[in-house]
């Protein structure tokens, strides 16, 4: 029997989102009107792309989950030719869309995904140890059961920022030996277990790892950076970004990009035309987070933050992975092929 995982869940895959977080901020940074054309590019259950569509706007509305995406027909339909869902991962956005007047991403996992035993992101209830928002690919079961130790410890250690990475990724590898993880609460009891719970403990020992595998498995941040790169793309002289994380590696990521479209390197006579670049971006404003009666309405809100820049008329940029200094991680692979 499961015990003391309670409603401390909300962080072991990111805040649970039934009311759209920061939602006033984002259209005040998006301005959508009658005309624009917004890409959604993490529809969910649609709070955002509501509210766009209630401004006059038309959506493009993207997430890579088929279960949103046909919960999300109803609005559809009822768009009047405003709304075109699109199943795919947010950074095909310019596979989809050739230009745009906004672009807003809302980072992390839906509250439907967590809601859903029968989804593994979160182990308040009991389901397989899935994780994986496309519902297709290798699980988080794959990568518990399949990776080595020193892999696992890398995956926990900076994408959960779990303390006892090490411990709790030899202990993973001493237990499949007799038994292979597949359900959550099977995971989650054997990290309590193992790494014990003090009172005075706000989450259970289990939730940055889950967090970690949630993350790695979806190539979450690897897709957050590309997703910047196709919305310089998409985004016309004018157009507007805004993304909102819930934790500091996305945030990191985000907060990177913008400071580096910014930035300006005028031309001299000690520097090669090559490395003369102008901005692609404007900052807008700096990072807003949640009023105090947001938190008090919606204390899963507190986390959030939301960047947002304005898009010049300058030419997209070269996609340039290391300006975010992102680790190497193990390359994720097919059952059995470790």
């Amino acid at each position: 029997m499961m015990t003391g995982h309670g409603d401390d869940l909300h962080a072991d895959g990111g805040p649970i989102r039934h009311i759209p977080v920061l939602l006033a901020e984002v259209l005040d940074a998006l301005a959508p009107k009658q005309g624009d054309v917004i890409v959604d590019g993490t529809f969910g259950a649609g709070g955002y792309t509501k509210a766009i569509l209630d401004a006059g706007a038309s959506v493009v509305a993207i997430d890579r989950d088929p279960d949103a995406i046909s919960a999300g027909r109803v609005l559809e339909a009822q768009s009047k030719g405003r709304l075109r869902l699109v199943q795919a991962p947010f950074s095909s956005m310019a596979d989809h869309v050739v230009e745009a007047d906004g672009v807003v991403l809302d980072i992390g996992v839906s509250s439907m995904q967590l809601d859903q035993a029968e989804r593994g992101f979160s182990f308040r209830s009991d389901g397989p140890l899935d994780m994986r928002m496309a519902q297709a690919g290798p699980s988080a079961a794959d990568v518990v059961n399949r990776f080595k130790a020193g892999d696992l410890a890398r995956i926990f250690g900076f994408l959960g920022e779990e303390r006892h990475a090490g411990r709790i990724a030899r202990m993973i590898e001493a237990r499949r030996e007799m038994r292979f993880f597949e359900r959550t609460h099977d995971l989650a009891d054997a990290i309590e277990t193992h790494v014990g719970r003090s009172p005075k403990d706000k989450i259970h020992p289990a939730t940055r790892v889950f967090q970690a595998l949630r993350i790695y498995v979806n190539d979450e941040l690897g897709e957050l950076a590309k997703a910047l790169f196709a919305a310089e793309k998409v985004l016309k002289p004018g157009g507007r970004l805004a993304v909102v994380t819930f934790h500091s590696l996305e945030d990191r990521i985000v907060k990177r990009f913008i400071a580096d479209r910014a930035d300006v390197v005028a031309g001299s006579r000690h520097m090669p035309e090559a490395q003369v670049r102008t901005a692609t971006f404007k900052k807008l404003g700096g990072g807003t987070t949640p009023g105090d009666a947001e938190v008090v309405r919606n204390p899963r809100a507190r986390s959030a933050r939301l960047r947002a820049a304005i898009r010049t008329d300058a030419p997209a940029r070269g996609e340039d992975l290391s300006i975010f200094g992102l680790p190497k991680l193990p390359g994720i692979h097919q059952p059995g092929e470790r």
